[in-house]
């Protein structure tokens, strides 16, 4: 609904959030498998083990595996015409991924804990997607792609990580709330990143 002036295609679209849900988690699965042997988790109540969980485990591999489908997926598309669309893409493949994450939670915590999700880590997938997607969206037309695409994987790991981080570290009291300013700050940035984005429409009137 956001994207006003030049409609992507349903098909892209949809391609887009199959392969969030199903390529994503793959590569996911693959990152936490060498992850896991490589930085193990020893102690739940180290800070500093946590912050690694955090940023370089689980939001780096996340974000990561959303960042490819995007670049190889989305980016080279005729139909990625404008820096907009970087944004689009890359919240369909984080709804994807997030849709299938949902459901790993449902089967294993009940539908209560997928309800609190769906109002938390939802949203969250789709602001750390916005903030990758414009700078990604950016890239497609400039000549210093590789240094915005990474500003994209770089800023979305920043902000998944420390929601994750403060989630990680429950065990101090009152430090979760951490999390959600630092979502709130997400939401912030991202709704100025659409405006700017849709501002600067090539196919604005």
């Amino acid at each position: 609904f956001q994207d006003k002036y030049e409609k992507e295609p349903k098909g892209l679209l949809l391609l887009g959030f199959a392969l969030g849900a199903i390529l994503s988690i793959i590569i996911v699965t693959l990152l936490y498998l060498f992850t896991d042997k490589l930085i193990p988790l020893t102690d739940e109540y180290s800070i500093w083990q946590q912050f690694v969980q955090a940023f370089f485990v689980v939001a780096l591999a996340e974000e990561f595996s959303k960042y490819i489908i995007v670049k190889y997926f989305a980016q080279p598309r005729k139909a990625f015409n404008e820096p907009y669309d970087g944004i689009i893409y890359a919240v369909m493949v984080s709804m994807g991924f997030a849709c299938t994450e949902n459901i790993m939670y449902v089967l294993q915590g009940g539908y209560t804990t997928a309800f609190l999700r769906a109002f938390t880590a939802v949203p969250a997938h789709a602001t750390f997607g916005i903030l990758m997607g414009y700078y990604m969206g950016k890239a497609k037309f400039s000549n210093n792609r590789f240094a915005l695409n990474m500003a994209g994987l770089f800023l979305a790991v920043l902000f998944h990580g420390a929601y994750d981080f403060f989630l990680f570290i429950g065990f101090i009291p009152g430090i979760s709330i951490g999390a959600f300013v630092s979502l709130i700050i997400a939401v912030i940035l991202s709704r100025k990143a659409i405006k700017r984005h849709q501002n600067s429409s090539y196919f604005k009137t």
